[in-house]
């Protein structure tokens, strides 16, 4: 396909800008595709810093799909996390003239813009210049729906406060959300959440101006929040998910041939007995405390059990975890990993990504939250769908889980007889086969997917 003819001769012209984190960018990108390969007269200019062009360019791509830039305005992905609040604060003020910039640049009107919930300014630039804004929210709709009530939190005495002897506090009021304790929050009732929390409100309380709210979900996944949603907002709100790399995994065109510093992952699963597996992963942003890192490692190489683990830092260390039983890696094909016979489970922070991942998978999950949404996605994941175990229940204590608590668990979670381990294995099970009627023709992301289309195509014509 030549990509000029298409240009020039595209109905639907649509700006995507991510917020700049791999958390956010991946799966707007993985929208686009889905945009692109279902409608080819959508053309998509996807705006990203110079840095993350550095870091994402060379992925695989529909010709119909090209990146633009802006200038490095905000601190390095390498330092956001020294300072979150500062990176926020960047992405607030210092993003949003250059955008503008690169819009006025563009050869074409631009039909929609598709921009993340938390870039604050993105409704205003699209409403000053009569351009449609689809906002797109990379989180769950029970953390969105928690935000959008924040004043019930504050009328019911649960915002802000303290979590030491109020952690199990129930929340039962909000709208269409199970009720979950005060700890399945998320994080931002104290320390840099009550920094964060001001601006993640204002982005939430702004949506009602776009002309529609996208979800990465699935609509089976958080029914009874999206018919509440729909009830409080005056615009179509459209579950698009899973926004993760299923179109590569189903076409067979994954990015990775398992290759990494010499060593084949895929490979040395494949040797691995079925379900016997145990794949590591806490995200690529903040971790756990040196400390309980150590506790984990520990514990781990105690448990015996198989594991495929991706690291961030000291292998040497990670691999005194996994000893002969395991193997370790600094990045990998996650989905395609979750999705190989040889996983039996995984064990996550519960980023929002990572646990529509595991869910598509059919992989049972132990969860391990660090910070904001990984709270109440770990909730979800053990009480809502049933589909996993906390490493602890108080999971914002100080408290470190220790090596032998850790191995204990691992061995029950692995065991493959074990009547609790079919349990979790069956619902897993359950949700993967919802997840797989949503995406085939017919189903609800296809059907929301085609609506959000014509919504645009609608707004070009």
């Amino acid at each position: 396909m030549d990509p000029t003819k298409t240009y020039s001769s595209a109905v639907c012209r649509v700006v995507a800008m991510p917020y700049p984190g791999r958390g956010h960018i991946n799966p707007m990108m993985n929208l686009c595709k889905q945009l692109v390969l279902k409608s080819p007269s959508i053309i998509v200019t996807f705006v990203v810093t110079e840095e993350w062009l550095g870091i994402i360019g060379e992925q695989t791509k529909p010709a119909n799909i090209r990146f633009a830039t802006i200038p490095n305005v905000i601190p390095s992905e390498r330092v956001r996390a020294k300072d979150f609040p500062g990176f926020l604060e960047a992405i607030s003020t210092k993003m949003e003239a250059p955008f503008e910039e690169l819009l006025d640049r563009l050869e074409h009107p631009v039909t929609a813009i598709v921009a993340d919930t938390y870039l604050v300014w993105s409704v205003e630039v699209g409403n000053r210049r009569n351009i449609p804004v689809a906002s797109l929210m990379t989180m769950s709709a029970t953390v969105f729906s928690v935000v959008h009530h924040l004043e019930l939190l504050v009328q019911n005495g649960h915002f802000p406060v303290e979590l030491s002897g109020r952690g199990d506090e129930l929340v039962d009021y909000i709208p269409g959300v199970p009720a979950m304790r005060l700890a399945d929050l998320p994080a931002f009732s104290s320390g840099n959440g009550l920094k964060v929390k001001p601006l993640s409100w204002k982005c939430i309380s702004l949506v009602p101006k776009a002309q529609c709210l996208l979800f990465t979900c699935v609509h089976e996944l958080e029914p009874q929040v999206f018919d509440n949603l729909r009830a409080e907002f005056p615009i179509p709100i459209y579950p698009i998910g899973p926004s993760i790399p299923y179109l590569e995994l189903r076409d067979n065109a994954s990015g990775s041939d398992g290759n990494v510093n010499g060593v084949n992952y895929f490979h040395w699963l494949d040797s691995q007995p079925i379900r016997s597996v145990l794949y590591i992963s806490f995200g690529s942003f903040y971790s756990v405390s040196d400390a309980q890192m150590d506790e984990i490692v520990g514990g781990v190489r105690d448990s015996g059990v198989r594991c495929l683990w991706v690291s961030r830092g000291n292998n040497g260390r990670f691999k005194d975890g996994c000893g002969d039983m395991g193997l370790v890696v600094p990045w990998c094909d996650q989905l395609k990993v979750l999705c190989h016979s040889s996983i039996g489970g995984f064990w996550t922070h519960s980023g929002w990504n990572s646990t529509l991942e595991g869910v598509f998978a059919g992989v049972p999950m132990l969860t391990l939250p660090i910070l904001f949404d990984q709270f109440p996605n770990s909730k979800q994941i053990v009480e809502d769908w049933k589909v996993g175990w906390r490493i602890k229940k108080d999971v914002r204590s100080k408290d470190l889980v220790t090596r032998g608590e850790i191995s204990e668990l691992l061995k029950r979670f692995m065991d493959q007889e074990s009547n609790e381990g079919l349990k979790l294995r069956m619902r897993a099970k359950e949700l993967q086969e919802a997840c797989q009627r949503a995406i085939a023709e017919g189903g609800s992301t296809q059907n929301y997917l085609d609506a959000f289309i014509k919504d645009i195509s609608r707004s070009q014509s």
